[in-house]
């Protein structure tokens, strides 16, 4: 697999990385409902345009078809989006692009919804801690929000 720094997003490339996140989220959150899926899928493109650093993953560079398989977006040392297409997830992606961020972009928090246990599972077992809980996500909906601290 091949993972690359993306400075330049331009649309196809955006709506490839939105279509992975639909796939995603439709895959792990469970707990939202489609319509709330789709109202969030109306920010996406933004927060995939404004986040200073994006890595994406993309299949070997022999295989032809070169659709994203994840990608990670980075702010600050703080990792603000990991989505893994679901086709993919369990084998090693996510991990490898959580490595990546923690070797090469000091990933050492991030935010996770308390109602999506596969995640919180993961960025456990990848070494991070929870240091607070909210009732609300950031918008104020009822989707509690676990914030997690690598403990090194």
């Amino acid at each position: 697999m091949i993972l690359q720094d993306t400075e330049h997003r331009d649309t196809a490339l955006v709506s490839a990385l939105v279509a992975v996140w639909e796939r995603s989220v439709r895959a792990t959150h469970t707990f939202l409902t489609d319509a709330e899926i789709n109202r969030i899928k109306q920010y996406v493109p933004q927060a995939i345009t404004e986040v200073p650093e994006l890595v994406v993953m993309y299949p070997d560079g022999d295989d032809p078809d070169q659709t994203p398989l994840a990608f990670m977006g980075v702010a600050d040392g703080r990792l603000e989006m990991l989505f893994v297409d679901p086709d993919h997830r369990g084998h090693g992606v996510g991990k490898q692009l959580l490595e990546h961020g923690i070797a090469h972009r000091n990933v050492s928090e991030l935010t996770v919804n308390e109602q999506n246990p596969q995640a919180i599972g993961f960025y456990q077992h990848m070494g991070f801690v929870t240091y607070q809980r909210t009732e609300q996500d950031e918008e104020g909906g009822p989707y509690p929000l676990l914030y997690m601290r690598l403990q090194r």
